[in-house]
């Protein structure tokens, strides 16, 4: 007999749960903004908001499913199994969060505050969450399937996310690598840079729009199911040792990028989690391309 598909609820710490962690008590927290000239309320209501949200969404899974709720923090941790339906119910950055240790699981996104957040990836009410569920376990599902961006290393490491994957160091100062594509036609570029940035459709809201918009005659920024990806050197710096002719492109099925490291150490992180990231170090590579596997988001 096969399993009960399980509802895992993905959340994140509120701000106002922070502030107490850090003063002790609400009062003390007040007095800690009220001194800086902010007002605890509008905090607190947003807490309330998402608390309700998430109880509310707990409320609509059918009886007959197992369930679990996982924090921001610890998604890392967390197994998910084929049979999961993901409700991650937050913010949008909160599904690429949880994205990357995914393997086309169905995802749910829940806006706890509309109009707050731009509800790109959190495109849903509470009082949708039950209906939700049901499609998502449905053969009829209908799902976007949004690219994501792949890293894997010489050892054998691998990094998956929705956004981007940024490759470099982990103190923002400027590191040497060789970068090219993965052929043997193409002989590498040796470079000195803050780092690449690698991202998708998803990602083309945020920090890559913000590269691109400052490079021109590039490729146009890809859309959320596009298989494409481009790429940007950050802040490339020409020596008579490094160069910057290849300081952008495209990546389409089947390319891909490759760096190899000529520094200490080197990070390459996903949609922010520097925290959760592949340590690289001299001679090491990573290849960088589209991902296998997709973020099925449930529409």
């Amino acid at each position: 007999m096969s399993l009960a598909p399980r509802a895992v609820l993905v959340h994140r710490t509120t701000e106002y749960e922070e502030l107490l962690a850090r003063h002790g008590t609400h009062g003390q927290a007040a007095f800690f903004l009220g001194s800086r000239g902010r007002s605890i309320d509008e905090i607190a209501a947003r807490h309330h908001r998402t608390r309700r949200a998430l109880d509310e969404v707990a409320a609509a899974v059918p009886l007959q499913w197992r369930r679990s709720r996982v924090e921001r923090t610890d998604l890392d941790r967390f197994l998910f199994a084929p049979e999961d339906v993901v409700v991650v119910v937050g913010q949008d950055g909160l599904v690429a969060n949880a994205a990357k240790y995914l393997a086309g699981q169905p995802v749910v996104g829940i806006d706890t505050d509309p109009g707050r957040n731009p509800g790109v990836l959190v495109r849903h009410r509470t009082a949708d969450a039950a209906a939700l569920l049901r499609a998502a376990v449905s053969p009829r599902c209908v799902a976007d399937r949004l690219t994501m961006v792949e890293a894997v290393a010489d050892d054998t490491q691998r990094l998956l996310a929705l956004n981007e994957i940024c490759v470099g160091p982990p103190d923002h100062r400027t590191v040497r690598y060789r970068i090219g594509p993965d052929d043997a036609g193409t002989a590498p570029e040796p470079q000195a840079s803050s780092g690449v940035l690698i991202g998708t459709g998803t990602g083309a809201t945020g920090w890559i729009r913000s590269l691109w918009r400052e490079r021109s005659g590039g490729p146009a920024l890809p859309g959320p199911v596009d298989p494409r990806l481009l790429w940007f050197v950050r802040e490339a710096w020409p020596s008579p040792t490094t160069g910057t002719s290849l300081v952008a492109g495209e990546l389409t099925t089947g390319q891909h990028l490759r760096i190899t490291v000529e520094s200490d150490r080197v990070v390459a992180f996903g949609d922010g989690m520097e925290s959760d990231a592949l340590e690289l170090t001299w001679g090491q590579s990573v290849r960088l391309g589209i991902a296998g596997t997709a973020l099925r988001l449930v529409v």
